[in-house]
């Protein structure tokens, strides 16, 4: 996007009254719908830049509030993410994809040892 006429600044060198969307969240805010008005680039060894877009924060629109079913959905998709799919167990901890099940369930042979 460097091309199209957006202005680019160096890392942390960003004027004031910009911030990222990481930024805004922080803040409590959120872009509200407007267009990106600068970006920021960090340069990287051998590798191209990182790259963040900016947002004004005079136009950001304050984050939704969290609603009740908004929460229970969030809730249930976590717990979805903590059940283990072989033995139907609550791990405690977010099953990680490599394993695709829970830690005993994955390695069975080191838990017997155990």
């Amino acid at each position: 996007m460097a091309g199209h006429g957006l202005p680019v600044y160096s890392w942390r060198l960003a004027p004031d009254g910009l911030a990222t969307r990481r930024q805004l969240r922080a803040a409590g805010l959120r872009p509200g719908g407007q267009d990106v008005v600068a970006q920021l680039e960090r340069p990287r060894y051998r590798r191209d830049p990182l790259t963040a877009y900016l947002y004004r924060v005079d136009l950001a629109k304050p984050v939704r509030p969290m609603t009740p079913g908004k929460a229970a959905a969030l809730a249930k998709a976590n717990t979805a993410r903590r059940t283990c799919p072989e033995c139907r167990t609550d791990a405690g901890y977010v099953i990680p994809t490599s394993l695709g099940t829970c830690v005993p369930c994955a390695y069975p042979e080191e838990q017997r040892a155990a």
